[in-house]
Parts: C-alpha cells; sequence; structure tokens
C-alpha cells in the first residue's frame, strides 16, 4: 500500500505577520519540525509553498516542491496542486499542514495503519474537538481533491463523505497549529 504525503505550506500567514514557518521553534524553523516528522515510507512526497526558503528546506530533505502561485485562492489551490502532482502515484493521500511542530512521526505512522486496514475510508486525525486534519484520502478522491475551491482544502471532503470516515485519536498537544505569534510562544 503506497501513500503518498502533501505538506500544506503556501498560506500568506496574514495573522502571524512574517513567514510563521521560518519562525523559530526550539531553536529551529517551524516548518523543519514538520518535514521531520514524515516517515520516511510515505512517498511520494511533496511540499506546496510560494516561499524559496521553505522549498529550499524541503528540497534538502528530499521533498518535491511544487509552488503555490495562487495562494490567496485559499488552501484548496495547495491541495489541488498537490493531489494532481501526486495523482496516480499512490492509493492514498495524506495532508497535513507545516504549521504543527508537535506532530509525531508514530501519529503519521498510525493514520497509515488506520489508512492501510481499509483504504476505501478518510482515516483523519481527531482530538477531543479538533478533528481532520491531518488526513489521508483515498486515491478515488484525488480528481474530487483537485477540483477543491476556497479555503476548507479536504474538509470540504470530509464532511460529503461521512460514512467513509474513520477517525483516528492523535493526542491533542500534537494537533496544535501557529496562527499567531502568541500561537509560538504557548507551545
Amino acid at each position: 500500500m503506497r501513500v503518498g504525503c502533501v505538506i500544506l505550506a503556501a498560506g500568506n500567514a496574514r495573522r502571524f505577520g512574517e513567514n510563521k514557518l521560518l519562525a523559530r521553534y526550539r531553536g529551529r524553523p517551524l516548518v523543519e519540525w514538520v518535514l521531520e516528522a514524515v516517515p520516511p515510507d510515505l512517498k511520494p512526497a511533496a511540499l506546496v509553498t510560494q516561499y524559496p526558503a521553505v522549498a529550499a528546506l524541503a528540497a534538502a530533505r528530499g521533498f518535491e516542491v511544487l509552488r503555490n502561485d495562487a495562494p490567496e485562492l485559499g488552501i484548496s489551490r495547495s491541495v489541488a496542486l498537490g493531489a494532481a502532482a501526486l495523482a496516480g502515484r499512490c492509493e492514498g493521500l495524506l495532508f497535513l499542514a507545516a504549521d504543527q511542530p508537535r506532530l509525531s512521526r508514530e501519529s503519521l505512522e498510525r493514520l497509515a495503519a488506520a489508512f492501510a486496514a481499509d483504504p476505501t475510508r478518510i482515516a483523519a486525525a481527531e482530538a477531543g474537538e479538533r478533528r481532520g486534519n491531518p488526513a489521508i484520502f483515498p486515491a478515488e478522491l484525488i480528481q474530487e481533491l483537485r477540483e477543491l475551491r476556497g479555503d476548507r482544502g479536504g474538509m470540504q471532503l470530509i464532511r460529503r463523505y461521512p460514512a467513509r470516515l474513520r477517525w483516528v485519536p492523535i493526542p491533542p498537544e500534537e494537533l496544535a497549529d501557529v496562527d499567531i505569534p502568541a500561537d509560538l510562544e504557548a507551545l
């Protein structure tokens, strides 16, 4: 069972005030933590970004880099770019955000195992009220991922197909994301 990976790293970070993915968390750029969390057997692996410095960090770790030249179209633009680039190369696609530095390799492996147990279902992270990201989508949904519009990304499909959903428990602290400088300080 081949599961690919797409890291979403193209947002404008308006609320943060600068490129948050290069902000330091425990002495390293925020995005590096997510790059390292991706299990090596999740291939092909790509990162979608508008930032040359983030692209360089990903390329140095062997990730394919996809340029999002229209991030103002919302997260669905990055999802569509990743889905298009990896279509036909895997049975499932893991999507994760680049601003969750506490996400662990073990949790991503647990998601991949849940997907492998039933590759017809969406395997999505759950921690209390936080649900949906990261998530692995079956190959037959890749075309729908490519057609998404707006700023909701894969959550559109999660809501569209509740009967095909498998929630996978993830420790709540791992789903903490960084939107504003105070979020980074709180981590």
